[in-house]
């Protein structure tokens, strides 16, 4: 009998440790090691660790001392953004939007208002600052500013960061249907950004991406059973695959145990278990939330791991 399976550590520490140090930082309200790890990073390893401040208790408070002290430091002020965005996201919740009170919308409202003026304040100052820009991205759609203005917004980012996948994920989003925009558009941007990028980038998975949004948006299982047989579909997933995590200049970098995630979840989802094996065998103990929060979180990842190791050979 084979050996149960590890259990999955969601916390984005296990993959990069760091995140501990910043954890620590913050928690001990020590701006100026908060700033050198920061600051010694680039853009993708500066937004994973900005996300660390959302977990920490009283954080929206000690920034807002950082910046009554240094009222010129963009950092804490993109911080603090960020973390008003987060908040007024989590009043919200995940839920369509049918099931949100109004009490709920007008208060996510009134974050991500007082987030994008902080932001503005950033980007006049840093026009290069890449996190400000991200949170534009996700202000812009919060507040319903249109897909002009959010491609506008992305477009400025990309001047100084044109492969940062952070943001292209979050401009594919704007991109749906659910945000007033189309199908066309999202695959369109999702081929644009994949080929753009250097072969062995994560952003190929961008292409996956804009396949499960439009998997998730059908009503029914019948048309989800028929859209993973459609051989474009298939084709497009291994393609994207063939240009991220199964090509040998693939490296762990911020991002990478979502995105091989979202590769077993397709690899499954196409019965290719043997190819979902090695993603899962890739990702050993590690885990994120993301793909798997919207097919039910970890029950469909653990089903979707025994299945890949039962049909997809050793682990």
């Amino acid at each position: 009998m084979p050996a149960p399976l590890p259990a999955i550590d969601f916390d984005p520490a296990a993959a990069f440790p760091e995140v501990h140090d910043m954890r620590a930082a913050l928690t001990a309200r020590d701006w100026p090691r908060v700033r050198q790890l920061l600051d010694s990073r680039d853009w993708a390893g500066r937004s994973l660790l900005a996300d660390v401040a959302d977990d920490i208790e009283g954080v929206g408070d000690f920034l807002r001392e950082v910046l009554a002290h240094r009222p010129g430091d963009t950092v804490a002020a993109t911080m603090l953004a960020g973390h008003l965005v987060a908040e007024g996201w989590k009043i919200r919740t995940s839920l369509h939007a049918e099931h949100v009170s109004r009490e709920q919308f007008d208060q996510l409202h009134e974050h991500l208002r007082q987030a994008e003026q902080i932001l503005i304040d950033v980007c006049a100052r840093e026009p290069g600052n890449v996190l400000a820009w991200q949170e534009r991205l996700t202000t812009a759609r919060g507040l319903q500013l249109g897909q002009a203005e959010a491609r506008r917004r992305y477009d400025r980012l990309a001047r100084y960061a044109p492969h940062h996948l952070r943001a292209q994920s979050g401009l594919l989003q704007q991109l749906c249907p659910k945000w007033s925009g189309s199908w066309d558009a999202v695959f369109a941007f999702a081929r644009e950004r994949m080929l753009a990028a250097p072969e062995g980038a994560q952003n190929a998975v961008l292409l996956a991406e804009a396949h499960f949004e439009r998997y998730y948006a059908f009503d029914t299982d019948g048309e989800r059973a028929a859209y993973v047989r459609d051989p474009q579909v298939v084709q497009d997933i291994w393609t994207a695959a063939q240009r991220s995590v199964l090509h040998p200049h693939f490296r762990h970098e911020p991002g990478w145990v979502s995105t091989r995630s979202v590769f077993a979840l397709w690899f499954g989802l196409l019965d290719q278990w043997a190819a979902a094996a090695a993603q899962f065998a890739a990702l050993g103990h590690l885990g994120s939330e993301y793909p798997w929060n919207y097919f039910g979180g970890t029950g469909m990842l653990d089903k979707f791991r025994t299945e890949a190791y039962a049909k997809g050979g050793p682990r």
